[in-house]
């Protein structure tokens, strides 16, 4: 199998989008993910890919926080933003939770320090402790095969 096919197989699974923030020398910095998911309820893990050459890579080691920003189905414009497919300066308004920064009116924010940290291929599987969490009612922003999708 060669890389596309890979990609193409792993894009049959679809998945909630989440942007993962944290703060460093008072900037805020995010990426869109969806490499997710729970982990353990005791304690509370959770657990994020973020690829080795990424900005958000060494951020996140340096901060030893993130917070992990479930998007609604109307926030696909901010999922675009942090994956950098809209280039124009955008006002994003951030909150402060547990000295992490999230995203206003995502359907759930997680708060987290980092627990552990292991090298896969070429990511590094970030697992975070859940601080705190807020949770909000709303349909969930999804993807498949590369485009966003709406559950109804």
């Amino acid at each position: 199998m060669d890389d596309r096919m890979f990609r193409i197989a792993m894009g049959k699974f679809a998945t909630g989008v989440t942007v993962i923030t944290t703060e460093v020398d008072g900037e805020v910095h995010g990426m869109t993910a969806n490499a997710f998911m729970s982990v353990s309820l005791d304690p509370k893990l959770v657990l994020i890919s973020v690829g080795d050459k990424a900005r958000m890579h060494d951020l996140i080691k340096r901060a030893d926080k993130f917070a992990v920003n479930i998007l609604s189905e109307e926030q696909k414009e901010m999922s675009m933003i942090f994956a950098g497919q809209i280039k124009e300066e955008r006002n994003v308004a951030f909150e402060d939770f547990e000295g992490t920064p999230i995203i206003k009116d995502s359907i759930v924010n997680l708060a987290c320090n980092v627990y552990d940290a292991h090298e896969a291929g070429d990511h590094t599987l970030f697992v975070g402790e859940v601080l705190n969490l807020n949770v909000q009612d709303g349909e969930p922003l999804a993807f498949f095969e590369g485009k966003y999708k709406e559950i109804s």
